[in-house]
């Protein structure tokens, strides 16, 4: 079976299937869910840009999956939790101000009931991090910074000066985690 997503943009996210259903982002903040054996689509959610948005590319490098929910970065700066069986919203949570250079093209990772995500924007001079969201409530458990401000581990490590505040270092690939040490692992972007 083949299905035509309605997006001529490059697609850079692998489908994932979980219990029959096969999930699947495409450029311009959608998911489409489909029966993977037919190819029948379930359900297609779309999130409409902002007017304004600030945007280099609308590409989804993918979803996560966890229990009964998607979560899609929106390339707004939004993090989206949607019912995997009806495709309706659950929650929505702004990660980063879209108007300050940030926006979003990863796939979450859910590790011990948190997701995960980070912002594009490098080139606008942003200020990397990584911030965990309750993967239920969708309320932000904590943020960590790519770039130390002075005072924070590292920090002594970057030149004195404002740097910290634009220096770049953002996280628009997925991490990896290991369940062993209750650790992720993350690479950054290029440095502004």
């Amino acid at each position: 079976w083949t299905i035509d997503t309605g997006e001529g943009n490059g697609h850079e996210a692998a489908p994932l299937v979980n219990d029959g259903m096969m999930f699947v982002a495409t450029p311009g903040n959608q998911v489409i869910a489909l029966d993977a054996a037919t190819g029948t689509i379930r359900w297609r959610y779309k999130r409409a840009l902002p007017d304004g948005v600030v945007l280099l590319h609308p590409t989804s490098r993918g979803v996560a999956l966890y229990e009964d929910k998607v979560f899609l970065a929106a390339n707004e700066g939004v993090l989206v939790a949607l019912d995997g069986r009806t495709g309706k919203e659950i929650w929505t949570r702004t990660v980063e101000t879209n108007s300050n250079g940030y926006y979003m093209t990863m796939a979450p990772l859910v590790a011990d009931g948190k997701v995960m995500v980070s912002a594009s924007g490098g080139e606008f001079g942003v200020r990397g991090f990584l911030a965990a969201f309750d993967a239920e409530t969708g309320n932000e458990v904590w943020r960590t910074f790519s770039v130390p401000a002075p005072g924070e581990p590292g920090s002594e490590t970057w030149p004195k000066g404002d740097q910290w505040k634009n220096g770049g270092g953002p996280i628009w690939v997925t991490g990896n985690y290991d369940p062993e040490t209750n650790l992720a692992f993350w690479g950054t972007g290029n440095g502004g």
